[in-house]
């Protein structure tokens, strides 16, 4: 058994909106509205003849009435068409050409720091080493003169 179709109305305050559906979830869904407009008062189920004719003649189609409130003639509802995307503004594209700009010089700063710290540190290496060679010699002279002066007490 197929649900029984309601017809249900909304208005933009210059257009009446009218759609045949089984629910007034499914209605608000064809309207595009996310929003409960049924608890703010603003679609309701209709009775009107000339509106029920037409809409459950088309179930599921948004119909329109130019007027809201006259009797004017029903019509179907253009599909809207679909928003065109815009591109970036040149005020977001010079955004991040200023961070790409900026994250180079950045890249450029820590590459030279990095090569500067290396050398620093070679030169460090090679200052340790010839201080560990001076202090091996002099403590090797020391064993030597103590192990003479150990020798000489008897």
């Amino acid at each position: 058994m197929a649900a029984r179709l309601k017809v249900f109305v909304t208005s933009d305050g210059l257009t009446d909106y009218v759609v045949a559906t089984t629910s007034k979830a499914k209605a608000l869904a064809a309207w595009g509205v996310s929003q409960d407009a049924f608890k703010r008062g603003h679609a309701s189920e209709t009775h009107d003849p000339a509106l029920v004719k037409a809409a459950t003649a088309k179930p599921g189609e948004v119909l329109r009435r130019p007027t809201a409130g006259a009797r004017g003639k029903v019509q179907a509802l253009r599909p809207a068409k679909p928003a065109k995307t815009k591109g970036p503004s040149k005020a977001q594209l010079k955004k991040v050409a200023d961070l790409e700009a900026q994250l180079s010089a950045m890249d450029a700063r820590f590459e030279t720091e990095r090569a500067k710290l290396a050398s620093e540190a070679a030169a460090l290496t090679k200052r340790r080493t010839a201080l560990e060679a001076r202090a091996q010699a002099e403590r090797s002279r020391l064993e030597a003169r103590l192990a003479t002066a150990r020798a000489a007490l008897g």
